[in-house]
């Protein structure tokens, strides 16, 4: 082999490895974005975007694992809604794969009953298929934020056979991840990804479970993150579970969170609530998968989504992370169509196909 050919395949691995990068303490900005395909001008206008039509607080963009747009205030940790069900998937994994958590075990096998009691039918349904929103159990939410107002009547599917965004299923599949390893989800976030991440703003003390129940014994588990930190369960998801070089998340379960359990063709029949958003999304394990896309940047992408305006998005086919928050406290919210065109909008600053 040519002298000059090998050594430049020999360092050819490394310099890929050096393009991607990891915050430490702090995150890096990128110091010339426009060398790297964004264009200060879309940035601006995306800017303006943000401040004349959406109620967003706090919003980040990272290429390569350094931030080369942001916005708001992206220290301060508030609610994040929904996209709690995706982290306590990521969390899942490593249960998952040590025998501690089986997914294919029954709710009946699990002894899980409710405020109004379970049917027989239900009580077939498996933690994969909670986790996946194919449960077919239309217990009530002691915690609302499902879509429950599409359910069919109780009883009549067979679990596994449809979908339906259930808040009764995430606040279970989280009872559940606690019965099965015995700890608390709150301490394995800290321990499995605050800690390892660096998150610059974690704060334990903030993070409490709530719910009604006289309506449902099974508490949610909302989360408060900054929208920085947000950003690094981003980074890590696009990294498939790696961390500079460490494993946190084994690369397969990643795999599995984001393959499609849900068609975007059945999830757009079942609920209406994306329609004349322009946006198709399958469902994989609590991860939205982007879905019939044009676009090249939205190739493979996927989402965790939170009520009022939150997102960590993963767009893999250029190596960019999106996180975005509206604070609860503020009494601002913003709808589903705006929530999406953000994440389209971000992406478009962004015109390097490479």
């Amino acid at each position: 082999m040519n002298l000059k050919l090998f050594f430049f395949f020999w360092l050819l691995p490394i310099t890929l490895t050096i393009a991607q990068e990891f915050p430490q303490d702090k995150w890096n900005y990128h110091d010339n974005p426009e060398d790297d395909g964004w264009s200060i001008s879309k940035s601006q206008e995306f800017t303006q975007y943000l401040i004349d039509s959406t109620n967003i607080t706090g919003f980040i963009i990272v290429h390569k694992g350094k931030i080369v747009f942001d916005y708001g205030d992206i220290s301060e940790n508030s609610y994040i809604a929904s996209c709690r069900k995706s982290v306590l998937a990521m969390l899942y994994g490593k249960y998952v794969n040590n025998g501690q958590i089986d997914l294919n075990k029954t709710l009946l096998e699990l002894e899980i009953d409710d405020v109004q009691g379970l049917k027989d039918i239900e009580k077939k349904a498996t933690i994969k298929d909670l986790i996946s929103a194919r449960s077919g159990v239309y217990h009530p939410e002691g915690y609302p934020g499902g879509m429950q107002q599409f359910a069919p009547e109780r009883g009549s599917v067979k679990p596994g056979s449809y979908w339906l965004y259930s808040n009764w299923d995430f606040n279970t599949a989280g009872f559940i991840f606690e019965q099965e390893t015995n700890k608390n989800i709150y301490d394995v976030v800290e321990t499995q990804l605050a800690i390892p991440l660096k998150m610059q703003d974690w704060k334990r003390e903030l993070q409490k479970k709530e719910g009604d129940t006289t309506i449902s014994k099974y508490l949610a588990y909302p989360m408060w993150f900054s929208t920085r930190d947000m950003a690094r369960i981003g980074l890590l998801m696009l990294n498939n579970g790696d961390w500079n070089g460490t494993e946190i998340i084994n690369k397969n379960w990643v795999n599995e969170m984001i393959t499609e359990r849900t068609s975007h063709t059945e999830l757009n029949k079942n609920v209406p609530v994306f329609k004349d958003t322009r946006v198709d999304f399958g469902y994989g394990y609590m991860w939205w998968l982007w879905q019939n896309t044009k676009d090249y940047r939205l190739k493979d992408a996927y989402s965790a989504l939170g009520y009022m305006g939150q997102s960590i998005t993963v767009y893999p086919a250029i190596n960019v992370v999106v996180a975005y928050k509206t604070k609860a406290a503020y009494g601002r919210t913003n709808t589903i169509k705006t929530r999406l065109d953000l994440l389209k909008k971000a992406v478009e600053i962004y015109d390097r196909k490479n």
